[in-house]
């Protein structure tokens, strides 16, 4: 009752001051009456209804200029002091003078708000602009999201919750920041961060204005905008920059620490590689002295006691088995440093794969490798000892997880524009979470197994199979056991000229 009264006040007041502006302009052109034409007189109150106009709005401007035809008529056309008119042409002039006050009026109250949304806009702009530089020094997403709603409280009077995704794709609340939201605000929340459109719920007292955080890439969150549903429709434009600037800096934010993962996991890589190449360098000259004295104690010139010649094998077996291991260490070093050159030549595949087969006989004591061609295999361009090595990593690991006197199937397909080569064993199986995390560095499968390895064997198929163009991936068949399947680009093989009859 009381905000009503002053209003009522505020405006009577407006009202008031006008009457009284133009009764001060009758005082002061009183004595100006036998001096000046009644023209210039009435410029002088048009004057008067223009300032009332600027000062106090349209309203007050009305009042002016019927009060101002009046207090003229009164004062200054004859007869004096009465409203009755002699001349009917003052009618005329009063009917100008009325309809000039109003065009005055209302033209200068359209400046005065253009004038006043010019200033509110720059306001905001500058607002804006300052918003922006806090976002742009927000190092973490609960800051920025506290820059804004700093913003939006002090500025606009609003309320303001922000909604981020989870790794799993939940919309949120970060950290620290407490937002109460209701079933449907949530759902509606929800079905923005979905479809990236804005909804705005009109129905509930204070209305909710949701607003999509849209990134370069995907959306980073949304935004919800509460205030009286006039004042939501005012502020909805500024509501979306800042919904804006608010998506720039998150994006911001997302690809810093995607940089820094980056960096810091590069770095990782060097300072393994490094140490890697380092120890195995180190390692290599008294592996093979241990190898070979473990190997002269197990001739049969030693007149050794059997237990010790035993013994001795074990050495061997074990100091070959760590050389092994450090060959590997030493080419995983290479290839992540991208030393390896590949000296790739146009030869049949069949004929590695029976290299492989034979260097790798004492881990296939147990298992027979059954080999399947395809009719009409085309050659392949790629690096002999490189893909050498693939076969004998992937038959060594098929034979070790494999159960004894178990087949290992090796077939080699094409499909006119890849070579494709398949490895499969009868053994348990990859684990179905780690699928592509079995090719990653030091990664084995199981890692409680007892199976000896260091985890190296599948990432050097997989660095070699990419430098030659190719890809790699694990599975699981229907029928059990597990599956390495990878693929070399077949390219255009030169034409081989028969060999003519005398050269043969």
């Amino acid at each position: 009752m009381y905000q009503l009264k002053t209003l009522y006040s505020s405006r009577w007041t407006q009202h008031l001051f006008a009457i009284l502006s133009c009764t001060f302009t009758t005082i002061v052109t009183q004595p100006l009456r036998e001096l000046v034409d009644l023209a210039n007189i009435v410029m002088l109150f048009l004057l008067t209804v223009v300032i009332v106009a600027v000062w106090l709005g349209r309203k007050p401007a009305i009042t002016a200029s019927l009060f101002s035809i009046a207090l003229f008529d009164f004062f200054f056309v004859p007869p004096l002091f009465s409203f009755s008119v002699n001349d009917a042409q003052y009618l005329i002039t009063f009917a100008v003078m009325l309809m000039v006050a109003l065009i005055i009026g209302h033209l200068t109250i359209g400046l005065r708000q253009n004038a006043i949304e010019a200033s509110q806009r720059e306001q905001q702009t500058r607002a804006l602009y300052l918003l922006a530089q806090r976002l742009a020094g927000a190092v973490t997403v609960e800051q920025a999201i506290l820059e804004v709603q700093k913003f939006v409280s002090i500025h606009q009077q609003l309320g303001l919750r922000v909604l981020i995704p989870a790794p799993n794709e939940v919309l949120v609340t970060p950290a620290g920041i407490q937002a109460a939201l209701s079933a449907t605000e949530m759902l509606v929340a929800c079905s923005v961060f979905s479809s990236n459109q804005a909804i705005e719920l009109a129905d509930e007292s204070p209305a909710t204005l949701v607003l999509p955080l849209s990134g370069v890439m995907r959306p980073r969150g949304v935004m919800l905008v509460n205030a009286e549903l006039d004042m939501l429709h005012q502020q909805r434009a500024l509501m979306e920059a800042v919904a804006s600037l608010l998506a720039t800096a998150l994006d911001r934010l997302h690809f810093v620490d995607v940089a820094e993962q980056n960096r810091m996991q590069i770095q990782a890589e060097r300072l393994r590689s490094s140490i890697l190449a380092a120890l195995s360098h180190d390692v290599r000259t008294p592996l093979t002295v241990l190898y070979g004295l473990a190997d002269t104690l197990t001739l049969p010139q030693q007149n050794f006691p059997e237990s010790a010649r035993e013994t001795a094998c074990a050495i061997r077996d074990q100091a070959i088995r760590l050389n092994n291991m450090v060959n590997n260490l030493l080419d995983m070093a290479r290839l992540h440093a991208g030393q390896v050159q590949l000296r790739k030549e146009w030869q049949p595949i069949e004929e590695v794969i029976g290299a492989s087969i034979k260097l790798s006989g004492a881990d296939l004591q147990c298992h027979a490798v059954k080999v399947h061609l395809a009719d009409g295999l085309p050659l392949v361009e790629f690096d002999a000892v490189l893909l050498e090595r693939v076969f004998c990593n992937l038959l060594e690991n098929a034979a070790k997880y494999s159960p004894p006197n178990t087949d290992i199937e090796l077939s080699v397909s094409s499909d006119g524009t890849e070579a494709v080569i398949t490895v499969c064993n009868a053994g348990e199986g990859f684990p179905k979470d780690k699928l592509m995390q079995v090719f990653e560095p030091f990664e084995r499968g199981n890692a409680k197994s007892n199976v000896r390895g260091a985890g190296m064997g599948l990432a050097i198929c997989r660095a070699v199979v990419e430098a030659h163009g190719g890809k790699i991936a694990a599975s699981n068949p229907a029928g059990g056991g597990a599956c390495i399947r990878f693929t070399l680009p077949l390219g255009e093989p030169p034409d081989i000229e028969p060999e003519k009859e005398g050269e043969a």
